[in-house]
């Protein structure tokens, strides 16, 4: 059985470092991710999404309203909706009526999901330790140092990201 070509294969050596760097990168996040859901299904018969809508509870005890939650997993409601009644049905949430807005509801891990979240949690960091393990200590700091300041270059004014792509462009010709 011959393997798909990951994001990656698509570049050569003629094509821009940046998007090479990005397709490697984005390679790189899709290995792990789809080892994360390959073993969150194995060992929790959980999804990566419930994972996820989980973890935004544990963060808010109190509680979250769906629409945050869907403005923080970046789904739509209806995603929400769908996840949030059945881990309902689960007894790992519960939905209650939030007082003044008869439309809303705040969704919150009961005891159950507090413990399911927790053993998921552990597993899901030593998975992630593992799959770093081959990464050396000094090669992961500088890599974490690297992606900040990658991440606060993205994160720039409208302004700067164009002057830093018009800048781009004339050392690229």
């Amino acid at each position: 059985m011959k393997m798909a070509a990951d994001p990656e294969s698509r570049v050569h050596d003629a094509h821009h470092d940046a998007l090479r760097l990005w397709l490697r990168l984005f390679t790189c996040a899709q290995l792990i991710e789809r080892a994360i859901r390959a073993r969150l299904r194995r060992e929790f018969n959980t999804t990566l999404p419930r994972f996820d809508l989980m973890a935004q509870l544990q963060r808010n005890p109190g509680g979250l309203k769906m629409g945050e939650l869907s403005k923080r997993l970046l789904v739509t409601g209806g995603n929400v909706t769908a996840i949030t009644d059945l881990l309902v049905a689960e007894g790992l949430v519960e939905r209650s009526a939030i007082a003044g807005d008869r439309r809303a509801f705040a969704v919150r891990l009961t005891a159950k999901g507090r413990r399911a979240f927790g053993a998921m949690a552990r597993a899901h960091e030593r998975w992630v330790i593992e799959l770093m393990a081959d990464v050396g200590a000094d090669e992961r700091d500088a890599l974490y140092e690297l992606l900040g300041d990658l991440k606060e270059t993205l994160k720039a004014t409208p302004k700067r990201k164009l002057r830093l792509m018009r800048a781009s462009e004339e050392n690229a010709r």
